[in-house]
């Protein structure tokens, strides 16, 4: 298999050939129309009702979607602006790390939007990087296990639980290995600059011999059948599709604190159609968009003007100033240093062989 180096690097399943772009025709029926090409590493069938919308909204427009991994939109997006090429009008990835170095090293330009200045301060970068999903770190938990005490919420409640069960739990618990896990990288790095004594719960962890992965369903299906109890930093947006559909599946928002990361949309700075780039961003922050993304794609929305569930708004009415939003800046590219990310990744490893 195939691994990169990249925060926002989660891998949901073994690489295969490179997908074909997918064509959406302009509404109006149009066969010259012109064309907005997105690289994005959401999947085309998730990433269709946002489409759809704002293709009802622009119908002189045909959009080519090209779904790909998060480093190949860095990597071709480099690539072609360093031949002196064009390339895709609007790129949208979960690697906030690789989003945010194109805009700090100029593959990105200023996207100055009507709801730009109303944006929250964390999710825009120089208006060149925006933050446009609210996706929180959560437990998950098996419902059935739990019936006669509340899940753990909060580290140190996880920390407590596993060391009173013991035997009962071991090798029932599972989170991401940061090795292979972009995101389950990104939440433990933060974790570390949130909470003091982290390296007890990872330490904990290891004694009750959690199970590592680099996919969220692996850990998912385990929670959801009872082979475990409990699931650590799992990527909230996936957890609420899961648990959606398995009914034993449970969500706890820790207390204590709840890192939120997001998937960053920008315009490059060798867009062929620029322009219509920014009408596809304007369409992802307007409230018509980040209203689609929360009822249809299920992934939080971060705009303050949309409220209801699944959104920044509601998460935080219940937890305030307990949600950790990861913020667009570039501070993110910290851990692209590799001494500094295997030296965090040794000390992983340390903790967890501490029994």
């Amino acid at each position: 298999m195939r691994f990169l180096i990249s925060l926002g690097f989660l891998i949901l399943s073994a690489p295969v050939a490179e997908a074909a772009p997918t064509f959406f025709p302009a509404l109006s029926g149009d066969g010259a129309a012109p064309v907005l090409t997105v690289y994005s590493s959401l999947d085309e069938p998730l990433a269709r009702p946002m489409i759809d919308g704002f293709q009802k909204a622009n119908p002189d427009v045909a959009v080519r979607y090209e779904d790909m991994l998060t480093g190949e939109i860095y990597d071709r997006i480099v690539k072609e602006t360093d031949a002196g090429e064009k390339t895709a009008d609007f790129a949208f990835s979960s690697a906030m790390d690789l989003q945010v170095k194109l805009s700090n090293d100029g593959y990105a330009q200023r996207s100055d939007l009507p709801m730009s200045g109303r944006w929250p301060a964390w999710a825009n970068w120089r208006n060149t990087a925006y933050a446009l999903t609210f996706e929180p770190a959560v437990f998950v938990y098996h419902k059935p296990s739990f019936r006669h005490e509340q899940p753990p919420a909060t580290r140190a409640e996880f920390v407590d639980y596993l060391k009173r069960k013991g035997n009962a739990v071991f090798g029932r618990i599972g989170t991401y290995d940061i090795e292979r896990s972009g995101v389950g990288f990104l939440f433990m790095s933060r974790d570390q600059e949130q909470f003091g004594d982290i390296w007890t719960v990872i330490r904990t962890m290891g004694s009750a011999g959690v199970k590592l992965y680099s996919t969220s369903q692996a850990i998912l299906e385990r929670i959801s059948d009872g082979r475990f109890v409990l699931g650590y930093n799992i990527l909230g947006s996936y957890a609420a599709d899961w648990a959606s559909r398995h009914p034993d599946v449970g969500i706890v928002l820790p207390k204590d604190y709840t890192v939120v990361m997001s998937r960053i949309g920008l315009v490059p700075q060798a867009a062929a159609a620029p322009e219509l780039g920014r009408r596809y961003l304007e369409f992802f922050m307007s409230k018509e968009g980040q209203t689609i993304m929360a009822r249809e794609l299920q992934i939080p929305a971060v705009s303050p003007e949309v409220a209801g569930e699944n959104t920044a708004n509601t998460m935080r009415e219940m937890l305030g100033g307990q949600l950790k939003p990861v913020p667009v800046s570039p501070g993110l590219m910290v851990y692209l240093d590799q001494v500094k990310r295997a030296r965090l990744i040794a000390r992983w490893n340390e903790m967890l062989r501490l029994q």
